[in-house]
């Protein structure tokens, strides 16, 4: 039998976020981990090397000068630049084809 366990990342924004774990929104340039959380308008930062959630950080974005988080994942693009993503909107198919235009 096999069984699914988080990444250590994930395991700390459960722990963050009211809609556990809440939506996987991509990895920033500096490899921490940022995941959203709609109900609370709030989005998890889990550095890669973080062991608790003492060492990460929430942002809800009512209190940033960010309406959206459109505009949340454009800040993260020009301070640290994304690894992996942002996953917010488009579509499956859009992601694959810009997956096949890199």
């Amino acid at each position: 039998m096999t069984t699914t366990q988080a990444n250590p990342q994930e395991r700390i924004a459960r722990e963050l976020l009211t809609q556990s774990p809440g939506t996987f929104i991509g990895v920033d340039g500096d490899g921490a981990g940022h995941y959203w959380d709609s109900y609370e308008r709030a989005v998890a930062v889990v550095p890669r090397d973080a062991e608790s959630a003492e060492d990460a950080e929430t942002f809800e974005l009512d209190e940033t000068p960010l309406a959206t988080l459109g505009d949340w994942c454009e800040y993260v693009r020009g301070e640290r630049g994304w690894e992996i993503g942002p996953h917010v909107g488009g579509s499956l198919v859009g992601d694959l084809a810009q997956a096949v235009d890199a």
